[in-house]
C-alpha cells in the first residue's frame, strides 16, 4: 500500500474494515502486493503457461493453499460435489441426484 498509497497499514491505527477492503481491490498490478494478487486469480491457462518461476510458485502455492482449505472441510466438500454433480447433470440432461 505504500507504493500506490503512500501509507503503511501499520501506522494508521484503527482503518475501518471497508476502507482497508477499497484500497486492497484499487491496487495496481505494478505493486508488489498488487502483482501477488494478479497472480493469483489468473484464470487464463495460455497466461499461467508463461509465468516464470517465481510466477509459477506463487500461482501454485495459492492453489495448494485453496485446495487444502476445501479438503479440510468434509461438509463444505461434499456440497460442492453435490453442486457439481447438479450442474453436470443439467448440462447433460440429466436430473440431479
Amino acid at each position: 500500500m505504500a507504493t500506490q498509497y503512500g501509507i503503511r497499514i501499520r501506522t494508521q491505527g484503527d482503518m475501518p474494515w471497508g476502507e482497508f477492503c477499497t484500497l486492497v481491490a484499487g491496487l495496481m498490478p505494478d505493486t508488489p502486493l498488487g502483482s501477488i494478487v494478479t497472480i493469483r486469480s489468473e484464470t487464463d491457462p495460455k497466461v499461467v503457461k508463461g509465468f516464470n518461476k517465481d510466477q509459477r510458485r506463487i500461482y501454485n502455492d495459492w492453489r495448494l493453499r485453496r485446495a487444502e482449505q476445501k479438503l479440510s472441510d468434509p461438509g463444505k466438500m461434499d456440497m460442492e460435489m453435490k453442486s457439481l454433480e447438479a450442474a453436470l447433470a443439467r448440462m447433460f440432461g440429466g436430473e440431479p441426484q
